[in-house]
């Protein structure tokens, strides 16, 4: 009997711990979540697909076949109310055969300023690589709102992209 206290424990303990690990940093909040578990919602249809057998979290995920490479349009998420902080685009990326970098696209519209945009340039992906989280940054000073925000997947060349797990989150400026 003994035994089986110490191994609930330790499962308990290995759980909480497990937990420990996915909670958001200090200052952080999640603003929006898809989980690609369905096309809903997904701008880009051609050559995207939902794809039930792989995934980062065994609930499917969006599949891109890129035949010459370009931008696939995730979500368009109109106005968010935030200012004064760091946007975050984060992802799963899972690639298989992709010739060109693959990597993160956000693009935030000011109205009378136009469109900016943040791109994972410095963590892209290329050949065959498994799940890996990427995320990109776009800092918000006083004043700065966006009336638009787009999130992308941009391939410069063929092969195949899953997404899953997108988070768009928002982060306090460290001062």
């Amino acid at each position: 009997m003994k035994k089986r206290k110490w191994t609930v424990f330790l499962f308990i303990g290995f759980l909480a711990a497990s937990l420990s690990c996915v909670k958001r940093a200090p200052g952080e909040a999640e603003l929006q979540r898809f989980p690609l578990d369905s096309l809903e919602g997904v701008l880009t249809r051609s050559g995207v697909e939902f794809d039930r057998q792989v995934s980062s979290d065994g609930k499917g995920s969006v599949k891109i076949t890129a035949s010459e490479g370009g931008i696939f349009r995730l979500f368009e998420l109109g106005d968010i109310d935030i200012e004064e902080a760091v946007l975050v685009y984060r992802a799963r990326l899972r690639t298989e055969d992709a010739e060109g970098p693959v990597y993160l696209e956000m693009l935030c519209h000011f109205e009378g300023k136009g469109e900016f945009f943040s791109r994972g340039l410095n963590s892209p992906l290329r050949g065959t690589v498994e799940w890996t989280t990427h995320e990109i940054p776009f800092l918000l000073k006083k004043g700065e709102n966006p009336d638009n925000i787009k999130l992308n997947i941009v391939c410069e060349g063929p092969g195949t992209v899953w997404v899953d797990d997108i988070r768009l989150l928002k982060r306090k400026i460290s001062k």
